[in-house]
């Protein structure tokens, strides 16, 4: 075949063709001049395609044939190429008739494996394998055609065994086929990919191949796998690196959140002379974004804007707006998005991702409703899974629900993000169980969904349905179910607070193991939580070696160990912690509080003082209204009633004195001053008439003062404003399952053998010297009834299970959700005495030990 003279490219008019005559109509060329002759077609066919002009290139393959003139060896491939990069599958098809037509299937290798190329991009695995099947003379180019479509299809294993195929077959694997083998074992299993993608590499050496982008393969193989030192490795042994090389490291490293060798990374390459492009910074940028280097961001976002291209890049511009939103300058985030010209989805989302993450959710709502008002695009899944969490949290917003039928009208209901979002979605108004039946119609449920369920139960206050679902977690599926479920921090700081709710002890020591076991117990939140459970478990000295073996503390580290020593009376404790902390991490608002709690239950009443006067002039903490109401607690609980009432008028007016009243009429309570109580209960109720524990508490100093009528008006006019008394629970630990019990509550199996069990242990106490205090019974009935009902508070009847079924010795864990009577204390101090066994129940303010008839509170609580 004669060689054909290469001229410049012809333009030509545009042939107005039949519609059905390959069913493609081109754009008319801008010349009238044919071509003279057939190698002048097809010159200008082939300097098209080059050009990527792919649709004149095809006007011309339309109008070459139209001219009567047959396509050749050289012109099948030219216009193969350009269908296939336009994606027209229809026309392909037609062309490939003609291929067979003039028998060039068969006698052109070349065009052969252009048709293969074609299919492999635009058609079907079963296309790909059938034109593969049909090449009589293959060569090393149709074998890596295969090896690549197979990968674009994801077809991995049947790549792997083509390779295989090409070899026993004696074609040599070229750059070419080792790129593609390298893709193909990036996507295995992790421990097979590792194994079959050292082989490739191992040939690859052994063969002495030196490509670029065979290394550049070959170091984004091993990060996807997980061995990003060995990508580093390569990259660092690799002398002749080019843009690709330094992209492919540093976007490996900042996908892997190793975002400080990232940084260092592009650090060389600048101090190398290498520019960076758009994936450079677009890579770069997500580092500084989750380091939180606001300068070093604002320095590429001013190198970006020196030049034209990059600043108008729409991943770059993504990429700045979400650095700016994660370091929390989300107005300049606005400002890169507002500059934009053209916004791509992209740019939308990351907007609408960066004012929901900062909680700018009336903001969130508003780019929303212009993006689909104005832009022309639409929402995909990325959109709704930050529209969603706008809609739920903001207030202003009202129909939430409604978000479920838009969701299910643009057709993401079975989107896996779009899903995770709408769970939060209905837990968070309080619907939980809707959140679990989308859980559950998930076909594939990965780490966030189990975490998003999991978190749903807890905000909803279901710890044991929590606790339930953490459990079938870490359960193995059946066979062929595709569930990525392996818990992370996110699911244990998530879960922790679960088990420290119910004192799930051996729950709480399970998550522990399992943290430690997966290198999780050194994270900075899984630490805080773990101490917080151990704490609030009643295992203080744990959550002491918990605290000292962190290698990072932060401020709510510290915190929650202050609150430890609180909740157990140990304020001198925190108190000395505190001068340990301010060395090391400058306290917040929540610090104090903290504090003043612990000095609270310790009885540190100068002690607490002195931090108030301290904490503004000292650590520049402005008091808040939350800090007042510690201060009036501190007070009250130590009978210093009018000094708690002057502190309250002596706030500023602009504060919420919630607060502050609800612990001065606490106190009123457990000093039983009915005026004060009047005083501030009238208060409350004017500010929260719905709340229950206003009215339950000024009912309970009625009645302790024996002012009978009034309690029940009380509590007449609780009935009549539809408030509900939450109902005293208490939760004990048993052979791994958590035992709830309510005040008169006869619902659990034992319940009768329980309350059997506690009126022989009455009497047993009585000869003790137990005397009932039946001021704690708030009904106007006679004192042997009274007896009966204390026998049925909720802590009681755990504290009675527990010592029917744990083995002696073993010392009992309860909780309760509300404050534990005067009652159930003394007789807990007798039955620790009569069994002889150590008894630990935290209540809602504090932890009680009781141990030889003594509780470690002394009585002060």
């Amino acid at each position: 075949m004669s060689t054909l003279r290469i001229t410049p490219p012809l333009q030509i008019h545009h042939h107005q063709h039949e519609p059905h005559n390959l069913g493609f109509s081109s754009k008319p060329p801008s010349s009238n001049q044919k071509p003279t002759s057939y190698s002048s077609w097809v010159e200008q066919l082939r300097s098209h395609t080059r050009s990527n002009n792919f649709h004149e290139a095809i006007s011309v393959y339309i109008d070459m044939t139209t001219a009567g003139h047959h396509p050749d060896n050289f012109a099948f491939p030219a216009v193969l190429k350009a269908v296939t990069e336009i994606q027209d599958f229809n026309l392909g098809e037609q062309i490939h008739g003609a291929v067979i037509k003039h028998g060039y299937d068969a006698s052109s290798v070349t065009v052969a494996n252009t048709v293969l190329n074609f299919y492999g991009k635009c058609g079907g695995l079963d296309d790909v394998l059938k034109v593969f099947d049909k090449i009589t003379e293959r060569d090393k180019v149709s074998w890596n055609t295969l090896i690549g479509s197979l990968c674009r299809l994801e077809e991995w294993e049947l790549a792997l065994d083509m390779f295989r195929r090409m070899q026993f077959e004696q074609v040599e694997p070229n750059s070419f086929t080792l790129v593609s083998m390298s893709v193909a074992c990036s996507n295995l299993e992790t421990r097979r990919g590792v194994m079959l993608g050292k082989q490739v590499h191992a040939y690859a050496l052994r063969i002495g191949e030196s490509m670029s982008f065979v290394y550049n393969s070959l170091m984004s193989m091993y990060a996807k796998l997980g061995r990003i030192n060995d990508s580093v490795s390569i990259f660092e042994l690799f002398a002749s690196k080019n843009m690709v090389s330094w992209n492919t490291m540093i976007s490996s490293l900042s996908q892997k959140d190793n975002f400080e060798d990232a940084m260092a990374v592009f650090r060389i390459m600048i101090l190398e002379g290498v520019k960076p492009d758009g994936v450079t910074l677009s890579s770069v940028l997500p580092a500084c974004s989750h380091l939180e280097l606001l300068e070093h961001g604002k320095e590429i976002h001013a190198y970006a804007l020196r030049h034209t291209n990059l600043i108008e890049n729409s991943y770059v511009c993504s990429a700045l707006v979400d650095m700016y939103c994660n370091c929390r300058e989300v107005t300049n985030g606005f400002r890169v998005f507002d500059g934009l010209v053209h916004r791509s989805l992209a740019n939308w989302n990351a907007m609408l991702a960066g004012y929901t993450q900062n909680g700018f959710y009336d903001e969130a709502l508003i780019v929303f409703l212009e993006m689909i008002e104005f832009s022309g695009l639409v929402p995909n899944p990325t959109t709704l899974a930050s529209v969603l969490p706008a809609s739920t949290h903001c207030e202003r917003f009202r129909d939430k629900e409604g978000m479920h039928g838009y969701v299910v009208k643009m057709g993401f209901s079975e989107d896996g993000y779009v899903q995770n979002a709408l769970m939060d979605l209905y837990s968070r108004i309080g619907k939980v169980d809707v959140s679990r039946d989308i859980f559950d119609s998930m076909e594939v449920k990965d780490t966030v969904s189990w975490n998003t369920m999991i978190t749903g139960y807890v905000v909803c206050g279901c710890h044991e349905h929590a606790l339930d679902l953490l459990h079938k977690m870490t359960q193995r599926d059946e066979p062929n179910v595709k569930n990525e479920r392996k818990p992370n921090a996110i699911t244990l700081i998530t879960v922790l607070p679960g088990c420290a709710a119910l004192s799930a002890l051996a729950k709480g020591k399970e998550i522990h193991a399992y943290a430690i076991r997966n290198l999780l117990a050194s994270d900075v939140a899984v630490g805080s939580a773990l101490a917080d459970m151990y704490a609030k478990c009643g295992c203080l000295t744990l959550a002491r070696n918990v605290f000292d073996k962190m290698p990072i503390r932060n401020v709510i580290t510290w915190n929650v160990m202050f609150m430890a020593y609180g909740m157990h009376g140990r304020g001198d404790i925190a108190l000395s912690l505190f001068e340990n902390m301010v060395a090391e991490v400058k306290p917040n608002e929540v610090t104090f509080i903290s504090l003043f709690a612990a000095c609270s239950h310790s009885g540190m009443v100068t002690e607490g003082q002195n931090l108030f006067c301290r904490m503004k002039d000292e650590f520049g903490v402005d008091p808040t209204e939350d800090h007042y109401g510690c201060v009036v607690d501190l007070l009250g609980r130590a009978g210093q009633l009018a000094e708690a009432h002057e502190l309250i008028d002596s706030m500023p007016s602009s504060f919420d004195k919630v607060g502050a009243w609800s612990s001065l009429l606490g106190a009123c309570w457990i000093h039983q001053n009915v005026e004060l109580g009047e005083i501030a209960a009238r208060r409350l109720l004017e500010l929260e008439p719905n709340v229950a524990s206003h009215y339950v508490l000024l009912s309970n100093i009625y009645s302790s003062a024996g002012l009978w009528e009034k309690a029940t008006e009380v509590r007449k006019t609780m009935i009549r404003n539809g408030v509900k008394k939450e109902p005293g629970c208490s939760w004990i630990e048993f052979d791994d399952e958590v035992h709830k019990f309510v005040s008169g509550d006869f619902s659990h199996p034992q319940s009768e053998q329980l309350h059997r069990f506690l009126e022989t242990l009455s009497e047993r106490l009585k000869q003790e010297g137990y005397v009932p205090d039946t001021s704690c019974v708030l009904h106007n009935v006679n004192e042997e009834e009274k007896e009966t009902l204390l026998c049925g508070h909720s802590e009681r009847l755990a504290i009675a299970f527990g010592l029917l079924n744990l083995p002696p010795g073993v010392p009992i864990r309860v909780a309760k959700n509300l404050r534990v009577c005067n009652d159930c204390h003394s007789a807990t101090k007798f039955i620790s005495k009569v069994v002889e066994r150590e008894i630990i129940v935290r209540d809602v303010r504090r932890f009680h030990y009781f141990k030889d008839g003594k509780c470690s509170c002394g009585d002060y609580w």
